[in-house]
């Protein structure tokens, strides 16, 4: 598992440095993190951590509710961004499998379609846990793999490299009984939610397939992998094709998990 992670780490770091987050957290989720700090019910005096948290997507509402908030994501870039527009916040390099924080530290653990891209899930959800004090809150927002994400995920996977022994899909997050499963009885008073944002970065499936290749490490990555995109192509325009609104707008669905640290 030691080397597995370490090699993982590696490659993490160079997918999420690729392309623009900074691009995609603007253009695509700028309201999931109030959302999931709404949710939280986090506020004044607590202090919450922020687990994958990219440029600050959750990590600044939390902030503004009077949170003292803990930014962490494993790809330094990301922060840098981050803490160059928000110093009050606290910026930390750490992987999700291994978070480099005390035991029951914090009040409140958060998660903005973040954690769920470490692949090995149970132990990601190990360390949420561990660091989350009794009583505290757990509050992670995940795509679905029946919605937008979740499906792009599934028309890349033929493409993509085969995962490492263990991984596990990414959009499983999305799913209830998965993370029921994953916090098991390390939690209680779990409670789920799904919601939808609307996709309007453009109204062309064409333009829209690009945008993807341009800004997004996941689809970057895959595309590298390829000696001919063409099949690739082929599919990703018959999806955003198919996946579009009537409006020309693609809508994106996510699960809201809430609970309690037991």
């Amino acid at each position: 598992m030691t080397t597995a992670l370490d090699t993982l780490r590696t490659k993490h770091r160079a997918l999420w440095a690729s392309g623009s987050y900074p691009t995609v957290a603007a253009d695509l989720i700028p309201s999931l993190g109030a959302a999931l700090v709404d949710a939280s019910g986090i506020g004044p005096g607590d202090r919450v951590l922020d687990i994958g948290a990219g440029t600050g997507n959750a990590s600044v509402p939390a902030a503004r509710t009077g949170a003292s908030v803990v930014a962490s994501d494993l790809t330094p870039e990301l922060l840098d961004v981050g803490r160059a527009a928000h110093p009050e916040i606290e910026w930390v390099e750490a992987d999700a499998h291994a978070l480099p924080f005390e035991t029951a530290e914090f009040d409140a653990v958060l998660s903005c379609v973040g954690i769920m891209f470490a692949p090995f899930h149970a132990k990601a959800a190990d360390e949420l846990l561990r660091v989350t004090r009794p009583g505290g809150r757990i509050a992670v927002l995940n795509w679905t793999p029946e919605g937008f994400v979740g499906q792009l995920f599934a028309t890349m996977k033929p493409f993509a490299p085969p995962p490492p022994p263990g991984a596990l899909p990414a959009p499983l997050w999305g799913r209830e009984d998965h993370v029921r499963e994953l916090l098991g009885s390390g939690a209680s008073g779990l409670s789920a939610q799904k919601g939808t944002i609307t996709l309007a970065v453009t109204d062309s499936p064409v333009a829209f397939r690009e945008w993807w290749k341009t800004n997004y490490g996941p689809t970057i990555a895959v595309y590298k992998a390829q000696e001919d995109p063409t099949a690739l192509d082929d599919a990703f325009l018959e999806f955003l094709e198919r996946s579009q609104q009537p409006d020309g707008t693609w809508e994106a669905e996510y699960l809201i998990v809430t609970a309690t640290r037991a």
